[in-house]
């Protein structure tokens, strides 16, 4: 028995193996009708097998008992552990990369705002969606809860199933590493733009009052050339001096990212602090024109210090013009995520409301994999994450680079699932998932699982009785999808789009529900 994974833009298993080779060198979150589960935590081995040998499925280590593909709830999570019956074959994985960033959609808002639809190649569905919060239930200690859920769409037979991850938020007022942040600030002559280096200072500024007297700011400005203007200092006594620095930027020729890269990493290196959390933050529009101009090139600069001194990348990007794929591929290669801001209030979110508190890991190399029954489902899609997937059986393979995440993220992955005719009418396993992570201190690994149930999707996706944040997460799907060309069963026109995420606007009382719906109309109004 076999099941056809559904392609649009995957390539499938093939595709996916080639895509995990190629990315091997270097590869980074937001509930819930029923049938969720959060069950089991693991540590594991290495994961390491002879190569070829299968993966085993989630929810067990190598030599565990495996969940079985007959419905009975096997691999569950609960302990109990079911007889093996059989492995789901490899058609029914689904593996990749835990992603939280969100620059495509917020560069997408920003684009639409000028009148423009956003290149298709710009699209990432999965960051549309985890721009939205979601009320996953959090862990009490470090690591992720699962959720699994779903609802039946407007099409025959297809329903949307949703994965969610999360990790437990910082307590601000709590004890965390101090930070080591080396800004990375690009002043060529495109950040002139107002939104740009303005945008730039006024978020180092308002960010240089809210760190901790403990921890330490160096700053790198680059054009055709790169500079330190700041050594690694330690902010207490020193807010004027980084004040200063910051308020002097101003912004001269070409842009030279392989000299900011570059000269930033080694500016870390140089003030590598061994008890705190080391990040370098790129802030930029991306628009290399100087130097090296090949992500590839200046990514294999970012390598040693990555896997040697474990410093991770932070991209914001910037600007009406924007390096959107050139930044996603440094951030990823730095084990890090993006970001784009385009107004203060977005700036001061990121800086104010998010980077101070996530300076911490909660995870590093963290990878999902979900198993499909082969007794209730047909075919699948993973919506977006093309850029993230791992091959199958790289899953247990900790050599394989992951998603860094940090406290308080929040992945969602959506997949548009076709299933047996009557399976969501009678009992039976429908999907489940596992998340393998590795301690950001011992570098452990561990696992944890939930599932769904089929006949837990009874309920229609659009029905009142279906929760506000599956609704929203399929809404910001959707329309990232139409954005790309994709049809997806059961797609919603745009203006019926519009009118969703109006209505749960209005229900949820939420600003950024609301500016789903105007950057849906505003799509809406400039089509061909």
């Amino acid at each position: 028995m076999r099941v056809e994974t559904y392609r649009w833009r995957t390539g499938g298993k093939a595709r996916r193996a080639a895509l995990a080779a190629a990315l091997a060198g270097g590869l980074l979150l937001v509930g819930c009708s029923g049938g969720a589960g959060t069950d089991r935590a693991t540590a594991g081995d290495s994961g390491r097998r002879a190569p070829g040998a299968p993966a085993p499925a989630p929810g067990a280590q190598d030599g565990e008992q495996r969940p079985g593909a007959d419905g009975t709830g096997a691999g569950r999570g609960d302990g109990q552990g079911d007889e093996v019956r059989e492995t789901p074959p490899a058609d029914y994985l689904s593996t990749f990369a835990l992603d939280v960033d969100t620059a495509s959609y917020g560069y997408a808002r920003r684009t639409l705002a000028e009148g423009r639809l956003p290149a298709a190649d710009t699209v990432r569905p999965e960051e549309f969606v985890n721009s939205f919060r979601q009320d996953y239930p959090k862990p009490d200690g470090n690591g992720f809860t699962v959720t699994v859920d779903g609802a039946r769409t407007q099409a025959d037979d297809w329903s949307l199933v949703r994965v969610g991850l999360a990790t437990r938020p910082s307590d601000r007022h709590g004890a965390r590493p101090p930070a080591a942040l080396t800004f990375v600030v690009d002043i060529s002559g495109s950040m002139g733009e107002p939104g740009r280096l303005d945008l730039v200072r006024e978020s180092l500024g308002v960010l240089t009052d809210q760190l901790r007297d403990d921890d330490s700011v160096a700053l790198v400005t680059f054009s055709d050339e790169a500079e330190t203007r700041l050594p690694m200092t330690r902010v207490e006594g020193n807010r004027d001096r980084i004040h200063d620095v910051v308020d002097g930027l101003e912004t001269t020729s070409s842009t030279n990212v392989e000299a900011g890269v570059t000269t930033g990493y080694d500016t870390a290196v140089e003030g590598h602090r061994k008890d705190a959390t080391n990040r370098v933050v790129l802030l930029s529009d991306a628009l290399a024109n100087t130097g090296e101009t090949e992500a590839e090139a200046i990514l294999d600069r970012i390598e040693d210090e990555r896997r040697e001194y474990g410093i991770t990348l932070f991209g914001v990007g910037v600007g009406s013009e924007y390096g959107d794929a050139f930044m996603e591929q440094l951030a990823d290669k730095g084990d890090g995520h993006t970001t784009y801001v385009s107004t203060s209030e977005q700036a001061r979110k990121v800086f104010v409301d998010q980077l101070p508190a996530h300076v911490e890991l909660r995870a590093r190399d963290a990878k999902a994999q979900v198993v499909f029954d082969p007794k209730t489902v047909e075919k699948f899609r993973l919506i977006g994450y093309e850029n993230r997937q791992v091959a199958d059986d790289d899953f247990r393979d900790d050599r394989v680079d992951g998603g860094e995440v940090g406290p308080g993220h929040q992945v969602t992955a959506l997949y548009a699932v076709k299933t047996r005719a009557g399976a969501l009418d009678r009992s039976g396993r429908l999907a489940t998932a596992t998340v393998r992570w590795l301690d950001p201190a011992s570098r452990a690994p561990h696992e944890r699982s939930g599932s769904v149930e089929s006949g837990a999707l009874g309920s229609g996706l659009w029905d009142e009785e279906t929760k506000p944040g599956l609704r929203v997460a399929a809404v910001a799907a959707y329309f990232a999808d139409s954005l790309r060309g994709g049809e997806l069963p059961g797609a919603p026109t745009r203006g019926e789009l519009a009118e969703r995420a109006g209505d749960l606007a209005r229900t949820t009382e939420s600003k950024v529900v609301a500016e789903l719906a105007e950057s849906i109309r505003r799509a809406n109004s400039l089509r061909d």
